[in-house]
């Protein structure tokens, strides 16, 4: 079956970085674009990042760009996500998954595992 495992979440300052993992297992991970989606208590899940199989092209939401930055290992079914410049807005719980398109990535909810929580704060 199609699983994913998150890790990597913490508590940090604002100004602060993290590097979130994710490790992909029950199916052709070097074959499919990932995203990461995060989801603050009470709000619905927001589109983070994408980027395609190959690692050619990344995707960011604006709210993050220049300052996280997605990267895989097809190698090791591992997918990254370097987050500096922290802020509190950042955070959420993080999930990773399968697609590319916010549409297609919010349609596979049930495989985005359980997540890691990141919270930003002084």
């Amino acid at each position: 079956e199609v699983q994913v495992v998150e890790s990597g979440g913490g508590t940090v300052q604002p100004g602060g970085s993290l590097r979130l993992s994710c490790v992909a297992s029950g199916f052709t991970f070097s074959s499919y674009d990932m995203s990461w989606v995060r989801q603050a208590p009470g709000k619905g899940p927001e589109w983070v990042s994408a980027i395609k199989f190959d690692g050619y092209n990344t995707y960011y939401a604006d709210s993050v760009k220049g300052r996280f930055t997605i990267s895989r290992d097809n190698a090791k079914n591992t997918l990254y996500l370097q987050m500096n410049s922290l802020k509190p807005g950042d955070t959420a719980l993080y999930y990773c998954a399968r697609g590319r398109r916010p549409e297609v990535v919010f349609s596979t909810r049930n495989s985005w595992g359980q997540g890691t929580q990141v919270t930003v704060s002084s």
